[in-house]
């Protein structure tokens, strides 16, 4: 008997990606892939065409399909369906001064924070209507319905039908959907828009069907990508992700919805009903690939030269601001080397304070998810950094609790062909796929007392150089 197949779509910035898998056992059996134009203002039909090149001759005997989309982006329709405008997507910042209008306007971050969540920035879809409505107030007229990515991409598969459908973890990236209350804030967007009140999606259940495709394959609710990576991990509350790519994130599964004022996290809602705090740094492993080619070398040589040097790199401290910052609290700081002497300028020791230094803004993130009230047992480290032997060896002893290495995979389409599976199942909770889906980890050494000792020192000279820098206070463990 031929097994039950589901489809996940990664809709990303750069591209369009498909992964077919087994139902019950999440096992990979195909993939796909297409490129999206470059650019922070896209056509949806590049979208469209793309997901047509990716899925090409790969859906046969597929069941049920799901998508994952880059949160935040704008996508406006008119009364005809047709698309308004380029969609706007998250790394467009054009909409800064909105975000900083917004908050003043509607009460302050504590405000924002206790109403949807989150604190407004750029990359927010509510932030990105006042901008239209300021500046494109002809094409705002023209707007009946505001989609997001992954929304119209839903919506376009299903036939355009005559109500468009989300699902509340993506929903909860907008600034106008509160997670906790599970409704939409249209008195934010009405305010955000100018007094304009399109349509919005319904908002589905994690298993809930969205429809079916003229060809008669179930369609999920889809999500947003940060929502579907976690489902593919099948995070547990307890469970962090820490994702080292060109820039970090660091969210987890939490029972309660999050509302920090300081807007340092972001109170998004996940993929199975529970919540999704989240924050970001804009320096990942690009401090890597800079350090190494800084101390011209490759980056496996980069590797060796951080793992022969001992812990704390020998009081030296690296601040990785190397490409600016977006933290509330460190807008467009620029990096620094702190504590270099003459008995510690080597290759090695700055190599090593790289390396613990790019991890200490990480570990800032998961102090700041802390705050929130999440738990932090376990951290699973992904990305294309979580591949550097020096980042393997130096992330147990920064963050101080075991390191899990989950096997390279495309995470946000994984998890779209779970939550697919999910719905066609019609169960109360997805299917288990540890064993043949992304599940097969590397668990690194749980660190010694020394480790975690060497750790929060590394840590506290860290948040010490950032102060003194910076002004930040050096607050161990409670930002």
């Amino acid at each position: 008997m031929t097994a039950e197949l589901v489809a996940g779509v990664d809709s990303s910035t750069q591209s369009s990606k498909v992964v077919v898998c087994d139902a019950r056992t999440g096992e990979v059996v195909r993939t796909g892939r297409a490129p999206h134009p470059d650019g922070t203002e896209v056509d949806p039909a590049a979208w469209w065409t793309a997901f047509g090149e990716a899925t090409k001759d790969v859906l046969d005997g597929v069941g049920a399909i799901g998508i994952g989309g880059q949160q935040h982006g704008l996508v406006t329709v008119d009364e005809a369906g047709e698309v308004v405008r380029p969609a706007l997507l998250w790394n467009d910042t054009r909409s800064a001064q909105a975000a900083k209008d917004l908050t003043e306007e509607l009460g302050g971050p504590g405000v924002w924070a206790k109403s949807v969540g989150s604190v407004p920035v750029a990359s927010f879809t509510v932030t990105k209507l006042r901008w239209l409505a300021e500046h494109e107030p002809e094409h705002a007229d023209r707007v009946a319905r505001v989609l997001l990515p992954h929304d119209w991409l839903t919506w376009r598969l299903l036939g355009r039908p005559e109500t468009a459908v989300t699902d509340r973890g993506d929903a909860s990236g907008t600034g106008y959907f509160s997670p906790t209350e599970n409704t939409y804030r249209l008195d934010v967007l009405a305010h955000a828009f100018g007094g304009r009140t399109p349509e919005l999606p319904t908002v589905l259940g994690p298993a809930e069907v969205a429809g079916h495709t003229e060809n008669g394959m179930l369609v999920s609710a889809g999500t947003g990508d940060n929502m579907a990576a976690a489902l593919a991990l099948e995070l547990a509350p307890g469970d962090a992700v820490v994702s080292i790519g060109t820039s970090g994130t660091v969210f987890g599964v939490a029972e309660q919805g999050s509302a920090d004022a300081s807007g340092l996290v972001a109170g998004f809602a996940d993929a199975t009903g529970r919540f999704l705090p989240l924050t970001a740094a804009l320096n990942a492993a690009r401090v890597l690939t800079a350090g190494a080619a800084m101390l011209g070398i490759d980056l496996p040589g980069f590797d060796r030269l951080a793992l022969a040097a001992e812990p704390g790199a020998g009081g030296l401290t690296l601040l990785p601001y190397l490409d600016g910052e977006r933290t509330p609290n460190l807008p467009g700081a620029t990096g620094s080397l702190h504590g270099l002497t003459r008995a510690n300028m080597s290759p090695e020791n700055v190599a090593r304070a790289s390396v613990e230094g790019m991890l200490c803004g990480l570990a800032a993130g998961l102090d700041a998810v802390r705050a929130q009230g999440m738990a932090v047992r376990r951290v699973l480290l992904i990305g294309g950094g979580a591949q550097s032997a020096a980042v393997r060896a130096v992330a147990p002893i920064v963050f101080g609790v075991p390191v899990v290495i989950p096997e390279v995979g495309e995470y946000v389409a994984l998890g779209a062909a779970r939550q697919a599976a999910w719905a066609l199942a019609g169960t109360a909770e997805p299917p288990a796929w540890a064993e043949k889906g992304p599940g097969n980890r590397l668990e690194l050494d749980e660190p010694t007392g020394a480790q975690r000792a060497a750790g929060h020192e590394i840590q506290q000279r860290h948040l010490e150089a950032r102060e003194a820098a910076h002004g930040v206070p050096a607050k161990f463990g409670e930002d």
